[in-house]
């Protein structure tokens, strides 16, 4: 992997001049009607060729980083609002693991922990056994004196690329023009603010001491949970750059859909109490929703919760505003909706009758599982084919950005949503809906009451 900025630089010129010798051949065979019926598509990018295509999923999963993290930030917007190739590029994205050498870990743990640091371990996998965006994750045994401190010893340790961190800000940047270039992404998406939000969010996730401070607040809230468990903390052997921390055991979420339905509405229901209870109840929240980061332990029925680095609180003003606009949509009150919308920033009050209509709508699509008494059934639920059919009329009409709190919010509760849909979950949404926000206490001292 390229860990300078020069050479991170050549490689975003050099894809940039792929894609364009690969755009001036495309467009030379649909001007002579060489191309195929779908290329010559005048609604086709003449940059979304299949070549390119490999070009950019195969650029962008060696550079990770930033790269990457726009990437699986964008491939959560709804597919049918981007064109087929584009979204192909972001789900290739999202799924792709490319490993850096062991000299490039060497190099950077021997910086944050020091030459000596095989010492600490029994063993230590040279082999990673996962990767992210920004670092990739071994698994290793402490040796016989931290294991007899921390209490246990199979560890997960979490090394980072090294010079992501460095070229956050030039890689997004290089990006951002790449995607203007090539027009690969609809208007109204706001690119900007895409920009804006994955560039903090890089920065924080660049910062393991940060993520352990979180993994550690989350450890705290959850001690007496009867489901969820958060991996303990290996201080010694973590740095800004290198994590260490308790090897859970279990199985990823995404391959959860073999359960048997009881075990399906267990974990279904739990992953949407967690969801509000980090909103309402906590008030800090981990936003990453890749279902890779939840682990089923189907021996102990225990979830366990890993990679913190996306951790981040809310406003207190902001959630306000934001329950009150899920309470309309529960409630299936418009104008409420609307108000409370405009409030919060997703609506100016200047928008075209459509728009704000549009945006209303899928607000409440969105409060249907809460509106629901009893259980809902996400097996059989319209709501994400109805918020998809008013994309294309917001995008065309928005006014404004969508708050840049939401960016995050929106990407863990959608994720919650999605996890529900592909396990065709039966939760029951209102009751816990009702629940957690009747403890929740705003600014002015007030609580719902139902």
């Amino acid at each position: 992997m390229p860990s300078n900025r020069v050479s991170r630089l050549f490689h975003y010129g050099s894809l940039a001049v792929g894609l364009g010798f690969g755009a001036l051949g495309e467009a030379t065979k649909r001007w002579s009607g060489l191309g195929t019926l779908d290329s010559q598509s005048s609604s086709t990018s003449v940059f979304l060729t299949r070549a390119n295509v490999d070009r950019i999923v195969t650029k962008l999963t060696r550079m990770r980083g930033a790269a990457l993290k726009l990437g699986q930030m964008l491939s959560i917007q709804d597919s049918k609002s981007m064109s087929p190739e584009i979204a192909e590029v972001l789900q290739r994205v999202q799924n792709s693991a490319n490993y850096v050498p062991i000299s490039q870990v060497e190099k950077t743990v021997n910086r944050e922990l020091g030459p000596n640091w095989r010492a600490e371990f029994a063993s230590f996998n040279d082999a990673p056994f996962a990767a992210a965006s920004i670092g990739q994750v071994h698994e290793a045994h402490l040796g016989k004196n931290i294991q007899e401190q921390v209490g246990f010893g199979k560890v997960a340790v979490k090394v980072q690329y090294p010079g992501v961190a460095n070229s956050i800000d030039s890689d997004l940047n290089n990006l951002q023009s790449l995607l203007v270039m090539s027009k690969l992404l609809p208007r109204g998406m706001y690119l900007d603010n895409s920009i804006r939000v994955a560039r903090r969010e890089l920065h924080w996730e660049c910062d393991y001491q940060r993520e352990a401070d979180a993994m550690t607040k989350f450890g705290a809230l959850l001690a007496d949970d009867p489901v969820f468990v958060v991996p303990r903390l290996v201080s010694d052997l973590s740095s800004k750059m290198v994590l260490t921390a308790e090897f859970m055991d279990g199985a990823h979420l995404k391959h959860a859909e073999g359960y048997s339905q009881e075990i399906r509405d267990y974990i279904g229901t739990h992953i949407m109490r967690l969801c509000l209870q980090e909103l309402f109840d906590f008030e800090f929240m981990q936003t990453d929703p890749n279902w890779a980061n939840f682990l089923y332990n189907d021996r102990t029925g225990k979830i366990a919760l890993l990679d913190f680095g996306a951790s981040r609180s809310f406003d207190k003003t902001f959630l306000d505003k934001y329950l009150c606009v899920l309470k309309a949509a529960m409630d299936g009150d418009r104008e409420a909706c609307r108000h409370w919308s405009t409030e919060l920033g997703f609506l100016t009050g200047y928008e075209a009758d459509v728009m704000t209509q549009a945006h209303v709508d899928s607000v409440l699509e969105i409060g249907k599982p809460f509106r629901a008494s009893g259980i809902y059934d996400f097996g059989n639920q319209d709501v994400s084919s109805n918020v998809r059919s008013a994309i294309p009329v917001m995008l065309r009409h928005r006014l404004t950005p969508p708050p840049e709190e939401t960016y995050s919010l929106h990407r863990k509760l959608s994720g919650a949503f999605l996890l529900c849909i592909k396990l065709q979950a039966r939760v029951p949404c209102q009751d816990l809906f009702k629940g957690i926000t009747s403890k929740y206490t705003f600014s002015d001292g007030a609580q719902l009451v139902y």
